[in-house]
């Protein structure tokens, strides 16, 4: 089994409380979290990424148990070995291209050189042809660019899986088709597992191998849910 989560967490104060309570598994190589916006489907991806933790529950990733909060297991994201992508990509805007990309190599807080070599920021680079603004910075890339950019980055380290948070939000209509069709086959070719969130239904019927419903805060329809 790829994953099995379940994570229950009180966001907010009195007056505005999100109950997220979360669960769900899936075998599945291409998992699509599917919902309204503020339906919780963030929160969920960055518990099981390690990035935010719930206040009680489970996070099971190819029978490592990642969390759990009865037996105190939390590891640290970057021992979970899972990509990200955020939705707004999060490039550092005083890094160019290849030190973005290189970022996910370093340990600790110091950036990346600006002359910089290593075989995987090349090997990355080249392969989603960003050769000709490798010393660009992010606000001189196109769309597009910035994507590709921060998916470099999530897969240069190497990772077990990747999550990627609403990735085509913010393109034209064009660029989005074009994107996925790019991710599509590039996840295909790295045989690499993915969970994706989105509110699209585009993005359901390019990706989904299996689909989580979320709704308020909880699961609504998935071919596997279980409590």
């Amino acid at each position: 089994m790829k994953w099995q989560v379940q994570v229950q967490q009180r966001l907010g104060h009195k007056a505005s409380c999100f109950e997220l309570d979360i669960a769900f598994q899936s075998d599945a190589q291409r998992l699509v979290l599917f919902g309204p916006s503020g339906a919780g489907k963030t929160q969920t991806l960055m518990m099981m990424a390690g990035l935010n933790n719930p206040s009680q529950g489970r996070v099971v990733f190819q029978d490592q148990v990642v969390f759990d909060s009865q037996q105190s297991v939390n590891l640290a994201a970057r021992q979970r070995g899972l990509g990200y992508v955020f939705q707004d990509y999060a490039l550092f805007p005083h890094l160019t291209v290849r030190q973005n990309i290189g970022f996910a190599l370093k340990q600790g807080l110091q950036n990346p050189s600006l002359a910089l070599e290593d075989s995987s920021v090349a090997h990355w680079t080249q392969l989603f042809q960003l050769q000709a603004v490798s010393e660009l910075y992010p606000e001189q890339l196109s769309g597009g660019q910035r994507q590709r950019t921060a998916l470099a980055r999530a897969l240069v380290a190497k990772p077990r899986a990747l999550l990627l948070d609403e990735p085509f939000a913010a393109m034209d209509r064009p660029l989005r088709h074009r994107l996925r069709e790019e991710l599509l086959q590039l996840q295909k070719e790295l045989a690499l597992p993915m969970v994706l969130i989105t509110h699209d239904e585009e993005d359901v019927k390019a990706f989904a191998e299996e689909v989580i419903h979320i709704q308020q805060g909880k699961v609504v329809s998935g071919s596997n849910p279980y409590v």
